[in-house]
């Protein structure tokens, strides 16, 4: 029994997500931000001056790695980190103003790759898009 990588979910989610993100990156190269940074951005903007701790349990990705994004981000001041006023462990992550004035442009940024890449799909294909990955998502999370 042989193995094509056309019929593995696994492996096409992994090309779709790999597809998307070249896509952003393209879009998003002059305003100054990665896509890995992305979600770290789409969190703060909905709510800013969260701890680290926060972020991790909302973007869903290794300390390590956000540790990193963090510290990129804040090299290229998109965000601020000062002391928590109660805990001396933690830390706030906010943004600066440069980070904050992305919101517009970025989320475009993210609407446009998004309608270049489904372009071939009606709505009803892309609603069930939506949910076929969130619940293959659920799943994958629940075998963790």
């Amino acid at each position: 029994m042989g193995f094509s990588r056309q019929d593995s979910v696994a492996y096409l989610a992994a090309q779709l997500a790999k597809c998307f993100s070249l896509a952003l990156q393209r879009r998003t190269a002059e305003l100054g931000f990665s896509p890995g940074q992305f979600p770290v951005l789409l969190e703060l903007w909905k709510e800013d001056r969260l701890t680290q701790r926060q972020l991790l349990d909302r973007v869903d990705i290794e300390q390590a790695t956000l540790a990193n994004t963090l510290a990129r981000m804040q090299r290229d001041g998109l965000v601020e980190r000062k002391p928590h006023p109660t805990d001396r462990r933690s830390q706030i992550i906010m943004l600066t103003q440069a980070g904050a004035a992305l919101e517009e442009a970025a989320i475009a940024a993210s609407n446009e790759t998004e309608e270049a890449l489904l372009k071939d799909l009606l709505k009803f294909e892309r609603q069930l898009l939506l949910e076929y990955m969130s619940r293959a998502i659920e799943a994958a999370k629940s075998e963790r």
